[in-house]
Order: C-alpha cells, then sequence, then structure tokens
C-alpha cells in the first residue's frame, strides 16, 4: 500500500489556458484536457479501492483488539479510524464520478467543435490566399 497521494503515472500536463483560439489550438487543449481527466478518474478510482481496502484492515484491527481484550477505547478509536476512512472512500468515489463526467463532457465538447468548425478549418487551411483575422468584416 502507498500512501503518496501523488500521481503514479507520468501522465500528460494540461496546458494552461490561453487566447490562442485556432481550431487546432482549441482541439489540441481540449484534447489534453480530456486525457488528463481520464487519467485521474483511474487514479481516483485506484485511490477508492485502497481506501475502502485500508477501512476493512482498520475496522479487522478493531474487531481483532477488542477480541484480545485491550482497553475500550482503542477499540472505539481504531472503528472510529475505519469509519472516518469509508466516509473518505465515498467522498473520493464523488470525486471520480465527477472527473469522469468532466471528460466524458470534453469528449463531446471535442467532438462537437469538430463538427461545427473542422470543415471550415480545412477550407481556410487549403486555400493559398489569406484568410482575414476573425473580426474583420464586423468593423
Amino acid at each position: 500500500m502507498s500512501s503518496d497521494l501523488a500521481p503514479s503515472g507520468a501522465g500528460p500536463v494540461p496546458v494552461p489556458a490561453d487566447d490562442d483560439n485556432r481550431y487546432k489550438a482549441v482541439q489540441a487543449k481540449l484534447k489534453t484536457l480530456a486525457g488528463a481527466l481520464d487519467d485521474a478518474g483511474l487514479e481516483l478510482e485506484a485511490l477508492v479501492r485502497s481506501v475502502k481496502a485500508n477501512a476493512q484492515r482498520a475496522q479487522d484491527v478493531a474487531r481483532d483488539i477488542g477480541t484480545a481484550g485491550l482497553d475500550a477505547k482503542f477499540v472505539e478509536l481504531t472503528s472510529n479510524v475505519s469509519v472516518a476512512l469509508g466516509g473518505a472512500a465515498v467522498q473520493v468515489k464523488k470525486l471520480s464520478d465527477t472527473a469522469q463526467e468532466t471528460a466524458d463532457l470534453t469528449h463531446q465538447t471535442r467532438r462537437t467543435h469538430s463538427k461545427l468548425y473542422g470543415a471550415l478549418d480545412e477550407i481556410r487551411s487549403n486555400r493559398r490566399e489569406k484568410t482575414p483575422k476573425p473580426g474583420f468584416f464586423n468593423r
């Protein structure tokens, strides 16, 4: 068991937001974000399993020290640790579910963005003439 809360993988690090809103840049940012969220979801699922296992171990230890006839305060304290870990597992599961939902929405956003702007980018990228900057015709 590892108590290290740092991500175990050396996955992609999300790119800071900037003002580059070109089609390919937005697609790359959405892909990076979705990948990071997918990785976080996997890490959180592993954390849920680990915390649940630790809660069960603490419960087993509380039972064992109670059977061994130790002072009741130690049984109670160890039981409290088990309950606290169980509560933590529930909260980490909620966080994991939220990360997965956000990842799914990010993948969906990337597909929608591609559907709406992919053909336009293809046309703009393959023409020889310069294209006016966004907002040029709004003046």
